[in-house]
């Protein structure tokens, strides 16, 4: 890994963290999310992977439209990093735990 992109991982790392806590605090159901990334098709191939206890609960996710806020959080501190997502509803998924 270049020493570049050690600093983007460490943005990442920290900016995804500060998602995960406002998830927890505010999505049922929501329990942790991972990142996958090759930096050499960086950023279009970052990944990221929201998990939950239960398929109910990514239904329920949808149904009530907190997986747009979920992902416009996502967004936001990417941005505030300057990562910008090519596509975020293919790069953002979600997953049960």
């Amino acid at each position: 890994m270049r020493k570049t992109d050690k600093k983007i991982e460490n943005q990442l790392r920290q900016s995804l963290t500060e998602v995960c806590h406002f998830a927890l605090e505010n999505i049922e159901g929501y329990q942790w999310l991972t990142h996958k990334v090759n930096y050499d098709s960086f950023p279009n191939s970052l990944q990221i992977i929201c998990a939950f206890m239960s398929r109910s609960d990514i239904d329920e996710l949808k149904r009530s439209q907190q997986d747009r806020m979920l992902k416009k959080n996502i967004e936001a501190k990417l941005t505030s990093i300057n990562i910008k997502l090519k596509n975020a509803d293919k790069q953002i998924t979600y997953t049960v735990a």
